[in-house]
């Protein structure tokens, strides 16, 4: 059996750092004599050592983000005449105070003499904002034996997640840990001590799906480093610098976005070409503070964390639920009769005692079937909800793909399951609410619970304490979807068609000279006359829907709100990323994109 424990985060606390100078010379002494890998072994299963048959899992990165995934790579190479199959087991789960957990499971059969390869993108748990330590771990079971390792990881919300190429890493990351553990930052989340700065990884070997890369909010890289990101992995990260990600490359010339293939309009994030010298040495204060204080919008965890727990636009607009106790107590107090001096004086008075064997489990069970009754007909089965979603189109660079930021929120009534199925490759993060009589997961309190979710082909399978009976919920459902919408120019001057197979309720269109427009109810497939607006018209349009939104999505729909030749809908019937089927839901979808030509 071999178990390695693999320990780092991307807020790490290191012992030796607090200590006096020799104790950090000699953590650096020990350090550079230990090899430096973008990538980490979970574990390492050698079955038979005869034919060298064995399983390795090693996650890509070398430390696992705050929520969302962790792309793990698994290798299985089966020399012998026999099939074998194995497990693994993920559990990935936050600790003190409370903990909220996720776990998930991957089975693999290998025929004889075969050799599999695969990456899988692991989830991990949600987070309240309380400053938590969060442990990783796997457990290898099956007919190659059982084995396990761990990532642990310590973390503030407070500070964003950042993906560092090894190839700055490695004459960067020491500088860039003491400015992180600096005195701007050290009292930042309740914590002393030193941070690690970033997680780091190899540009050769990156997963191509961009969820492995949505729990982080920065990654930087050469521009040696991106000519070796592989193309798959190259479109995940366009893709998720659309999503609102910081793409930093790292270039000695002069290069252009075209040139480096990125887009030159990069959508809610941002892909920035910065100028370094050649042996690679960043400016420190300059490099945290680009990751850290100088980004066009809030971190992700921040947001999530922060942004729905009080005065949460989505939720204040759902309207409060009152809670009827009259005529509970009045339920209460005629039990509390009835199984008192009625039952002891009327159904069994002296003499007949016996009876209260019988009369004590009756009303007793009356009582519980009247209040499941009333609670049944008070919040019905179900519950209802509304969701409020933020979609980028992009038809250009043959992409034809939204990309969505949905949030929802939903009061349940009695919820004959809580399990549910996302269908679509996507990241759902339930978000901390103000603490209420309804709210299960609330910020700073240490909210325990089980977020369950098993990738499935192309979707998740979620379970455990998503939609709870009789309360409140949140979520950020984050998606990126195929699709071939879009609003396309015609011959006509001020005439636009929607290929949308729903309609929109209006469209505020900015031309190539800046000059707006308006029109409504546009259906698909017919051309709309667009009619010239004064901006003091459009304005006030959009700043009541940026409101609508938390603060991080405002400012990704301000940052493309002033884009030239562009457009922003507004629908009511475009179809969401959907959840739990016993929700009943109402969607607004603000859709933002460049006119199609």
């Amino acid at each position: 059996m071999l178990s390695q424990s693999v320990k780092g985060t991307c807020r790490r606390l290191s012992p030796l750092n607090q200590q006096n100078p020799m104790s950090r010379l000699l953590l650096a002494l020990l350090l550079s004599l230990l090899p430096l890998h973008a990538q980490e072994t979970l574990f390492r299963q050698v079955a038979d050592t005869k034919t060298d048959t064995h399983i390795e899992a090693m996650a890509l990165f070398s430390n696992p983000s705050l929520g969302g995934f962790h792309p793990v790579r698994v290798t299985i190479v089966n020399n012998q005449k026999i099939p074998h199959k194995v497990f693994l087991d993920f559990k990935d789960s936050t600790t003190y105070r409370e903990s909220t957990s996720c776990s998930s499971s991957f089975s693999y059969a290998i025929p004889p003499g075969k050799t599999v390869v695969t990456d899988i993108l692991v989830p991990l748990a949600v987070h309240n904002g309380d400053p938590v330590y969060q442990n990783f771990t796997v457990n290898l079971s099956g007919s190659m034996g059982k084995t396990s390792g761990s990532a642990d990881t310590s973390f503030s919300p407070d500070f964003p997640c950042v993906l560092l190429s090894e190839a700055l890493y490695t004459p960067n990351g020491s500088a860039l840990d003491t400015e992180t553990a600096s005195s701007r930052f050290a009292s930042s989340g309740g914590y002393s001590g030193s941070r690690s700065f970033s997680s780091k990884f190899d540009p050769k070997r990156l997963p191509d799906d961009w969820r492995a890369f949505s729990g982080f909010d920065t990654i930087m890289l050469t521009e040696a480093d991106w000519a070796d990101v592989p193309p798959g992995p190259r479109n995940a990260i366009v893709s998720w610098v659309r999503l609102g990600g910081q793409l930093v490359i790292y270039a000695s010339g002069n290069p252009t976005a075209a040139s480096l293939g990125l887009p030159e309009d990069p959508g809610y994030g941002e892909a920035l070409i910065k100028s370094i010298k050649p042996d690679l040495r960043l400016n420190a204060a300059d490099t945290v503070d680009l990751a850290y204080t100088k980004r066009a919008t809030k971190h992700r965890l921040a947001s999530i964390t922060r942004d729905f727990n009080s005065a949460w636009p989505l939720q204040k607009s759902f309207g409060e639920k009152s809670f009827n106790y009259i005529i509970f107590v009045l339920i209460l107090v005629a039990f509390g009769i009835l199984v008192g001096p009625v039952n002891l004086f009327v159904f069994a008075k002296s003499g007949r005692r016996h009876r209260l064997f019988i009369t004590t489990p009756l009303i007793s069970i009356g009582t519980s079937l009247i209040l499941i009754a009333l609670i049944i007909f008070e919040d019905g089965f179900g519950g209802n909800g509304t969701r409020l979603t933020l979609m980028e189109v992009r038809p250009d660079g043959n992409q034809n793909a939204a990309f969505i930021h949905q949030e929802q929120f939903s009061r349940s009534g009695v919820m004959t399951s809580p399990s549910f199925t996302v269908e679509t490759p996507a990241l759902i993060a339930q978000t901390p609410l103000a603490p209420s009589r309804w709210a299960r997961f609330t910020s700073g309190s240490g909210s325990s619970g089980t977020y369950d979710l098993q990738p499935t082909s192309g979707g998740l399978f979620a379970s455990g304490d998503w939609f709870q009976s009789r309360s409140e919920q949140g979520q950020l459902v984050t998606a990126v979807l195929p699709t071939r919408g879009r609003i396309e120019a015609t011959n006509a001057p001020d005439t636009v068609v929607s290929t949308f197979d729903f309609p929109l309720e209006m469209i505020l269109y900015r031309d190539p000279s800046g000059q707006w427009h308006r029109g409504e109810n546009i259906g698909k497939g017919k051309p709309a006359k667009l009619t010239p607006v004064d901006p003091t018209m459009v304005q006030p349009i959009l700043n009541d829907t940026a409101k609508r939104f938390t603060d991080r999505n405002q400012a990704f729909l301000r940052r493309v709100a002033d884009r030239n030749d562009s457009y922003i809908a507004f629908a009511k019937q475009a179809p969401a990323v959907e959840t739990h089927p016993g929700i009943d839901w109402k969607t607004d979808t603000v859709i933002t994109g460049p006119i199609a030509r």
